[in-house]
């Protein structure tokens, strides 16, 4: 007699992960997202591993985690997967103030984002094309 389940608002063959309030502006998050955008998953998760950013190492964890989901909730082939979206959101920003010289002060904000990334399998013939 409780709550129906609510639909599922992917498609059978996609899985998704996400991550909220990450500490970073979503400008440069979103630089690390475009890097993985339709890429196969096995090249998205190397190119986060050796990548120089400090939030390369978040977004991977995200990007296992949809993989994670997609093999174990959702009976996906690893291998045929690729990253269909990945979305930055603008999250809450923070306000501190700063003191600065002459009795002055300066307003800092510290900006914190969303992001969420959505993995499909390709379809059986689609397998040998990758980005």
């Amino acid at each position: 007699m409780g709550k129906q389940a609510a639909e599922r608002r992917l498609a059978d063959t996609e899985a998704s992960a996400f991550l909220r309030a990450l500490r970073i502006s979503p400008q440069k998050l979103n630089l690390v997202a475009q890097s993985i955008r339709g890429k196969d998953a096995a090249t998205a998760v190397a190119e986060l591993t050796f990548s120089r950013r400090r939030i390369a190492q978040d977004v991977k964890k995200v990007l296992q985690a949809a993989i994670a989901n997609a093999e174990n909730n959702h009976q996906l082939d690893v291998d045929r997967l690729y990253v269909k979206e990945a979305t930055v959101g603008r999250a809450f920003v923070m306000k501190r103030f700063h003191t600065r010289g002459r009795g002055r002060s300066a307003r800092i904000e510290k900006h914190f984002a969303h992001l969420t990334v959505i993995v499909r399998e390709r379809a059986e013939d689609d397998v040998g094309e990758g980005a």
